[in-house]
């Protein structure tokens, strides 16, 4: 049984939504975590997927989340990590930066990491599970 942390920050509910169909995909084994709630050690975690809504200039948000992976990223080699988060606009391109970051921190990086524009429809909703089934057997 792993111990499998999902912690997220998410300013309008999107990738709040994301979270909660990623741990239900996980299972009993998910911890859910708002980035502000979490007070715990990612090194106490088997496992952890990291949720971020792209921003401005398609990058992480700025105020609460950087600041916490920043402080997180030196704890995450050899750790098997996701990435997922909702975005509104470009390409994709945070999520990328954000996957070449863990990549260089040394994470164990679970598939491309999961983006979903603006709210998870059904077919979001589904997706999510199913990624967090795929990231639980991971």
């Amino acid at each position: 049984m792993s111990k499998i942390a999902v912690i997220y920050w998410s300013g309008t509910g999107n990738t709040a939504v994301m979270a909660n169909e990623i741990a239900a995909g996980i299972g009993a084994d998910a911890e859910v975590f708002s980035v502000d709630a979490f007070h715990g050690n990612v090194a106490d975690y088997d496992k952890i997927a990291f949720g971020c809504a792209a921003m401005g200039d398609e990058v992480l948000e700025e105020a609460e989340f950087e600041p916490f992976f920043t402080a997180v990223e030196s704890s995450l080699k050899g750790k098997k990590v996701a990435l997922f988060g909702s975005y509104g606009w470009g390409d994709g391109q945070w999520m990328h930066d954000w996957e070449d970051r863990c990549a260089k921190a040394g994470a164990n990086l679970f598939d491309d990491g999961l983006i979903v524009c603006g709210m998870p429809d059904a077919d979001g909703k589904a997706n999510c599970k199913a990624y967090g089934e795929k990231f639980a057997a991971y």
